[in-house]
């Protein structure tokens, strides 16, 4: 800890410094903290990790803290740095009590301005990134790309006030960094060009999109375990490539992998006080490589109500193509980088939810709906949401079967997060969230989750597991924002 104290003070110092040094800059501090317990009973519908092998605590302690800071120039000049101390929990990393291991690291790093007499924008450096999504109060973000940070350079050009151009390029691995390990030059990037044309008009919104991206032969999508064939889970092989990667030879075939997305995200608020919204997409890569090819559809729909001043109800329904029987001939998924797509927060899945913990669910290889009643107010500074979740498989067994023999149980798919169609989930979260100061919250998310597996894709002994009770969390803490 006094490390940590003394990293801060000495950041603290130079952050003085430079304020002093160029009376012109401004600077400018934003950020938020947060400290919360998580209560468990059968995380992963079985209190084991994935693949069954460890057992979760009943309660853990996190804290979470980021700091923002904006060195501005002038309107048309800034940088921001962003550091962190990411989701640690008591009695671990940094918040051990004897020998902590500092933690603390850069999240934010970019430079944004606009050219000179122009209203065009550049951002250079590590940033948050999202692709185009239809509502981020209903779905949270793209499932394709959004909610997570890369380093890119993006720039926006406004056209008229209703269009503008947005695009720009990201690298999002290098796994040799400048240096190739032999004097032949090895593909090991994975590369994205993307582009959106955000249309806005009286009522209605459409943002359609695209993305390129190039993928190596030899980037680090996936890590082994030792000398094992298994490799580890949730890689991002897990999100590109088919189960028939680790098919002899394993890998993708041909040096250079190509992927590509189109998309749009429409909203629709001229019925306000009734909105709605949808998101169609479709993805492929690896399209002439057999066995790792890779393509599907994925598609959303909502609509909200905000009449009443007490509540907002909200409905949403998704679809997503999902593997047939064989394995050879590729992966009928949509490809995704990372993302973090969810209806209203549902405990079901990773969409935005203020602590750490849901069930993870896939929504692709999925379909199902989601019905809430949002934004509930009766008393003054407190406020609640209620969500109630069902979800189905659109996945062959056949094919989660063949990609537990080849991946190992719980790797490449796990249950409860990829689905047949034979199997569903359920699940219900009640969130809440009382003001103590403006800028002060002290909030309490509850969720439930029930789910029905196959035995002959995950085992007996996992399902056996399963039908031993329900999955429980609940989760209470402080956030201070500032």
């Amino acid at each position: 800890m006094k490390r940590l104290i003394t990293l801060a003070l000495l950041g603290l110092m130079a952050l003085g410094c430079a304020a002093t040094a160029s009376a012109a800059t401004e600077v400018k501090m934003t950020g938020d903290a947060r400290i919360w317990g998580n209560f468990w009973s059968n995380i992963n519908y079985t209190g084991w990790n994935t693949t069954g092998t460890n057992t979760g605590d009943a309660l853990t302690i996190w804290e979470r803290f980021r700091l923002r800071t904006d060195f501005i120039a002038n309107e048309n000049l800034k940088f921001r740095l962003g550091i962190r101390v990411n989701n640690t929990p008591w009695g671990n990393g940094t918040f051990t009590v004897d020998n902590p291991a500092v933690s603390i690291d850069v999240y934010q790093a970019y430079l944004q301005f606009k050219w000179p007499n122009t209203d065009v924008e550049f951002t250079l450096g590590l940033q948050d990134m999202d692709l185009p999504i239809s509502s981020q109060g209903l779905f949270n973000s793209n499932p394709v790309l959004g909610g997570t940070r890369a380093a890119a350079a993006v720039f926006v050009i406004p056209v008229v006030d209703q269009f503008k151009v947005i695009g720009g390029f990201t690298r999002l691995l290098d796994t040799n960094r400048d240096f190739d390990p032999t004097t032949t030059q090895v593909p090991d990037e994975l590369d994205a060009y993307f582009l959106a044309l955000p249309i806005t008009l009286d009522g209605f919104a459409a943002t359609p999109w695209a993305v390129l991206s190039f993928g190596g032969k030899n980037a680090n999508y996936v890590t082994p375990v030792g000398t094992s064939p298994r490799f580890t889970n949730q890689s991002l092989a897990t999100n590109l490539a088919s189960a028939g990667y680790m098919l002899g030879p394993v890998g993708f075939r041909q040096a250079q992998t190509t992927y590509w997305w189109v998309g749009s995200a429409f909203a629709v608020t001229a019925l306000d006080p009734f909105k709605f919204y949808a998101d169609v997409m479709y993805g492929e890569g690896a399209a002439n490589d057999g066995k790792n090819r890779r393509g599907g559809l994925f598609f959303d729909v909502a609509a909200e109500y905000g009449g009443f001043d007490m509540l907002t109800p909200q409905v949403a329904f998704w679809y997503s193509t999902g593997e047939d029987s064989s394995t050879r001939n590729g992966s009928e998924r949509m490809p995704t980088v990372v993302g973090s797509w969810g209806p209203s927060t549902s405990f079901l899945l990773d969409s935005g939810q203020a602590f750490s913990g849901h069930m993870g669910l896939n929504p692709t290889g999925s379909w199902g709906f989601a019905a809430s009643l949002n934004k509930m107010s009766f008393i003054e500074n407190l406020t609640h949401r209620l969500t109630f979740t069902y979800a189905r498989g659109t996945n062959s067994g056949r094919a989660l079967r063949a990609a537990n023999a080849l991946w190992g149980t719980g790797s490449y798919v796990q249950m409860g997060r990829d689905l047949t169609t034979n199997e569903y989930v359920v699940g219900v979260n009640f969130d809440n969230q009382y003001n103590i100061y403006e800028n002060l919250a002290a909030i309490v998310e509850a969720g439930w989750a029930h789910g029905q597996f196959e035995k002959s894709v995950w085992g007996r002994r996992m399902v056996n597991q399963s039908q031993n009770g329900d999955a429980w969390k609940v989760a209470f803490g402080i956030q201070y924002k500032f």
